[in-house]
């Protein structure tokens, strides 16, 4: 606990060094003990620099006012002994609030004065630095305990320092915007070997090179194909998606495929209107769909499928399931196997015939492969995304603020990057090309696949970090850079592979 507290009061200083009044909400377990002893260690650092700032203390111990923990108890014992200053209310005025009222130690939706409390921490305007894991928040789940009454709306800038573990729940569902910037103090003990991870956070530090040291010798056959299939026309019920697809191939083609195949499904549409290439990227080769159904590539190239499939996708799956090795299977494709048991089978038999499958729904298409609700999926998001990777012997990849990727057998990763900006039309057609691209060099084991499939998605999120105008380094929410959109995104895809 001291080493603890002495953290919390370093990072609070460094965060807000002129702040002239800190407000320490503190609870009755060992959260609250790491509140008190950075309490002390503020308070004398204040009075060594004549008196600020100002430290006060609001110190919750329960209903019944429960017997603290011992360590706890010593804590408060030093933090009065030494004249921090304790009140029965937060102070009106702050310029920064430690949050040690529960931690990850908070079972049970709080009431009366620790729920009052727990709501300003929520909503304050002022920077909030939080203990270990924001008060309310399942550490394991990113999700919220509810509140009586309480309206959450914007906050101001939030810290969390994890001790001793990082907590998974700090980067997925709420936790990204509840817990901000996460710190990381292991206090000195290292892991247990004995406990292995509940999740990996998945990271790529060469993200904004190139490409570069590949041999000589390679040519596009060494970057392998990928042939997407999509774009339902318009002339098929009214619907055109055909954007879906071309925006999934330009994304395979940034991301460093040889060779890009692009299959429309046009049904009923007449020859002279169906697209036949791209002006702005030329390079993807256009082909009848039917064609490459009965072509080889089906079986040696990458297959993304789904991306603007529409109705039409359905008639296609089968043999795609059937056939391809390489899949990644989106949007109205998991929408047609999610209301068809026999495309259920065949996806789940993929990898007993070697198939190597990606899945990537949002959290309402997760909801619907496994016949549950979306507030289900979102409740645990790792043990959602497991489910699918098991149920379907698959990769899943399960959009949202901290995207899961799950492997049957495997500790999933939870994605750092990403923001609200990918939140229009198109950019999850572009991840799909990216993965699909992640997938298509040929002798590649699936532990390879999968590491690529990683950087893809943190590539993708990473993206919308730092969009910018070319050469900037610029928040995607700026007002002076350009429009957020999946095509500007596409043309930002660097190679995967």
């Amino acid at each position: 606990m001291t080493l603890a507290g002495v953290a919390v009061a370093r990072l609070a200083r460094a965060l807000v060094p002129h702040a002239g009044c800190i407000w320490i909400a503190c609870g009755p377990g060992n959260n609250g003990g790491d509140g008190l002893v950075a309490a002390t260690h503020l308070h004398r650092w204040a009075q060594a620099r004549g008196g600020s700032p100002q430290v006060v203390v609001t110190h919750w111990t329960g209903p019944h006012t429960q017997t603290l923990p011992f360590d706890a108890n010593n804590a408060l014992r030093e933090a009065k002994a030494v004249g921090v200053q304790f009140a029965a209310e937060p102070p009106e005025a702050f310029d920064l609030a430690i949050d040690a009222m529960f931690g990850i130690g908070l079972a049970r939706t709080p009431e009366g004065l620790a729920a009052q409390w727990i709501a300003r921490l929520r909503t304050a305007p002022q920077t909030v630095l939080c203990v270990d894991v924001p008060s309310g928040l399942d550490a394991d789940t990113g999700t919220w305990l509810p509140l009586p009454a309480a309206t959450l709306g914007a906050a101001g800038v939030r810290h969390t320092l994890s001790l001793l573990t990082i907590k998974p729940g700090l980067f997925t569902a709420s936790g990204r915007d509840a817990a901000g910037q996460v710190w990381f103090d292991d206090l000195n003990v290292s892991p247990s070997t004995d406990t292995l991870p509940t999740a990996y956070l998945n990271g790529w530090i060469n993200v904004a090179a190139v490409r570069t040291h590949q041999p000589h010798v390679n040519h596009k056959g060494s970057f392998g194909d990928v042939v997407v299939i999509g774009g339902q026309n318009i002339a098929v019920n009214g619907s055109g998606m055909t954007g879906a697809a071309v925006l999934a191939a330009r994304a395979a083609l940034h991301a460093g495929a040889g060779r890009v195949y692009v299959g429309l499904l046009e049904a009923r549409a007449p020859a002279a209107r169906a697209a036949s290439w791209d002006p702005v990227s030329p390079e993807l080769m256009f082909r009848d769909t039917k064609a490459l159904l009965k072509s080889p590539l089906l079986t040696t190239a990458a297959v993304v499928c789904g991306c603007g499939g529409g109705t039409e996708v359905a008639k296609v799956l089968p043999q795609i399931l059937s056939d391809a090795r390489l899949l990644v299977l989106d949007a109205d494709a998991l929408n047609a196997i999610t209301n068809d048991s026999a495309l259920q089978a065949y996806l789940s038999q993929r990898s007993s015939k070697g198939g190597f499958t990606v899945l990537t729904p949002h959290p309402l298409e997760a909801a619907r492969l496994l016949g549950c609700s979306t507030d289900e999926i979102m409740a645990n998001r790792l043990r959602a995304a497991q489910a699918i990777s098991d149920r379907f012997e698959s990769v899943c990849v399960l959009k949202g603020s901290g995207t899961v990727i799950s492997a049957p057998d495997q500790t999933p990763l939870i994605n750092p990057t990403g923001n609200a900006a990918l939140g229009t039309a198109g950019t999850g057609d572009v991840l799909a090309g990216m993965l699909g691209s992640s997938l298509a060099p040929p002798e590649s084991t699936p532990e390879q696949r999968r590491d690529r499939l990683a950087r893809a998605v943190f590539q993708h999120g990473w993206l919308a970090d730092h969009w910018s105008r070319p050469g900037e380094a610029r928040s995607a929410v700026k007002e002076d850079g350009p429009a957020f959109s999946a095509s500007r995104l596409v043309n930002q895809v660097r190679p995967v592979q």
